[in-house]
């Protein structure tokens, strides 16, 4: 969190940057934030987040779609935006989902 807002101070006082209308998503094995460029970070209380015209319907189908243990996140990820893509004349069906790895590491302090 705290490089988040390094890089939101950063941006906000950079003198190129602060004029860029943008935002980024960033996350890590814990957390996930959106960062503005209005030196915003953000963070999800339930960690799904999106950026763009139909972000809030993706946002609102991945919600919905969260309490269903048979799906992996790729697939709550894909079917969110095709519900957002039916429902948003400015999001585009056709889209490449990549996904990362995440290796899981045993907590050294919670063995007993």
């Amino acid at each position: 969190a705290r490089s988040c807002v390094e890089l939101a101070k950063g941006w906000r006082t950079d003198k190129y940057l602060r004029r860029l209308e943008a935002s980024l998503l960033v996350a890590d094995k814990k957390a996930a934030f959106e960062i503005t460029g209005n030196g915003d970070v953000l963070e999800s209380h339930d960690g799904v987040l999106g950026v763009g015209s139909g972000s809030q319907f993706a946002i609102a189908a991945a919600r919905a779609q969260m309490d269903n243990d048979d799906l992996s996140a790729e697939e709550v990820a894909s079917k969110a935006m095709k519900i957002a893509a039916d429902m948003c004349i400015y999001t585009n069906d056709q889209f490449t989902v990549e996904s990362l790895k995440l290796d899981v590491e045993e907590d050294e302090d919670t063995s007993t």
